[in-house]
């Protein structure tokens, strides 16, 4: 949205339709219709083909809100629009409209604008709903027809450089904002265009803003702490909007700001506070189906940079074998994330994403090159309230037997209303490499400080 000048059918900014041509029967309905108690929407709807129509496009494209807004107010006025008994707030709000629908992405607008609006979910012509503090609930979008839809689903695609047609009906993009977008239309979504966006919204919370929202307890946050100093390589599990990018976030303002990292995501949303970090993106294959790079390609990459840490955004796939290997050949403190119920789901995937990759290698060297790279696993949930927390931090001990034991060192009480946090008070398996930093006194007292496992909180 650049400002610049421009005008109506190139008459200059207060111009409109020729004066001596009778108004468009649409706006006359739209007069008509505003009398009856019609919504505002539906007067947009009558007058955006015919503002269209006297709008000079090339020009209107080198307009910004402000000055486009002023020129609607002064068409709005005259005979040909149709609406002389719009209120002056009627009025305002029709323009406002009119705006988001020629220079925006129409109805979609304000809720980009909605801070407490986490996600919007539009499936089709008649159904949207948007997620407000963790809660999904529908809400009222009107869309004009199936085309304007399928207009703003272009729109939004033009905006990242992709295009939604037949030939490529599904696109899975970041918006300049950070907030990732999934598209997918006919014939492949039934019901009509499904547009998902899940809002990037900045968040700079620390680990101890994070557990005083109760996400965690104050001992919980100085474990972590420790385990980010000491280097333990860090498995973040949760479910789709369990908070594990914000968590992420969270935990990498411990990291030492001497350090060299790098981040790989398939859409950037890491907001890392270090000065010397590289980003890295995945890049989906074009519609001629060339120019794909993988995960997998990038992390291969990452290892000729000199990275002290690798942050991974999501790992899903054959890049785990890589991932795990920078994590046990000179990048201790890496960290990623994947999508996963419990802490013992969360190996087994890691197990399942490393038989896709090796092909021939036994499952029990496998789950020691797991046990070998992976020191923690912090699993996090999003309750039935909307609340996001962690619900459990896990300690990878070793092999027993070809089997990855692990140690639940701090749980979220099962069934507690309240965020009751409660510990096992066992010394993890790398006390030693605290010790050896000199933060081996601090850990054993947050190991002490919650309530154990099983007994009543104080």
């Amino acid at each position: 949205r650049r400002a610049g000048g421009g005008g109506w059918g190139g008459r200059g900014p207060a111009a409109a339709p020729p004066g001596g041509a009778p108004p468009p029967p649409g706006a006359r309905r739209g007069a008509r219709r505003a009398e009856s108690g019609e919504t505002i929407a539906d007067i947009v709807t009558l007058l955006h083909p015919v503002i269209v129509r006297s709008l000079d496009m090339a020009k209107v494209a080198n307009l910004d809100n402000k000055a486009l807004a002023g020129q609607l107010q002064v068409f709005l006025e005259t005979e040909q629009a149709g609406v002389p008994d719009l209120s002056p707030l009627d009025r305002q709000r029709v323009v406002t409209q009119l705006v988001h629908d020629i220079k925006g992405l129409g109805p979609i607008e304000p809720l980009l604008v909605d801070e407490s609006v986490s996600d919007i979910l539009i499936n089709g012509l008649k159904s949207t709903y948007i997620e407000r503090y963790g809660r999904l609930e529908p809400i009222e979008l009107r869309f004009r027809d199936e085309q304007h839809l399928f207009h703003i689903a272009q729109r939004i695609a033009g905006r990242v450089g992709r295009r939604i047609d037949e030939v490529s009906p599904m696109v899975d993009a970041r918006l300049a904002d950070g907030s990732r977008v999934n598209i997918i239309i006919p014939p492949l979504a039934l019901d009509g265009a499904a547009i998902s966006i899940r809002r990037f919204v900045f968040r700079s919370a620390s680990l101890e803003q994070m557990a005083e929202g109760g996400a965690f307890s104050p001992a919980m946050a100085r474990f972590l702490r420790i385990a980010m100093r000491t280097r333990l390589n860090i498995i973040i599990s949760g479910g789709t909007g369990a908070g594990k990018t914000t968590f992420m976030n969270a935990l990498s303002r411990e990291i030492d700001h001497t350090e060299r990292l790098v981040t790989i995501e398939d859409a950037a949303e890491l907001q890392l506070q270090q000065p010397h970090v590289v980003r890295l993106e995945t890049r989906a294959v074009s519609p001629e189906g060339t120019g794909q790079i993988s995960m997998r390609a990038l992390l291969i990459n990452s290892l000729r940079m000199r990275p002290d840490r690798i942050i991974v955004g999501e790992v899903r796939g054959e890049e785990a074998n890589e991932m795990l290997q920078a994590m046990n050949t000179g990048h201790p403190g890496s960290m990623c994330t994947l999508h996963a119920n419990t802490p013992r789901d969360a190996l087994t995937r890691l197990e399942n994403m490393l038989l896709m990759a090796s092909g021939d290698i036994p499952l029990a060297a496998l789950r020691r090159q797991i046990a070998s790279s992976v020191d923690l696993v912090i699993q996090l949930a999003r309750l039935r309230t909307g609340h996001r927390c962690v619900t459990s931090i896990t300690n990878v001990v070793g092999i027993e037997n070809d089997v990855i034991t692990t140690e639940e060192l701090w749980r979220r009480r099962p069934s507690s209303e309240a965020h009751v946090f409660e510990t096992s008070g066992r010394q993890p398996s790398w006390t030693e490499a605290a010790r050896a930093i000199g933060l081996h006194d601090e850990l054993m007292e947050t190991l002490q400080a919650d309530p154990r496992i099983g007994q009543s909180p104080v």
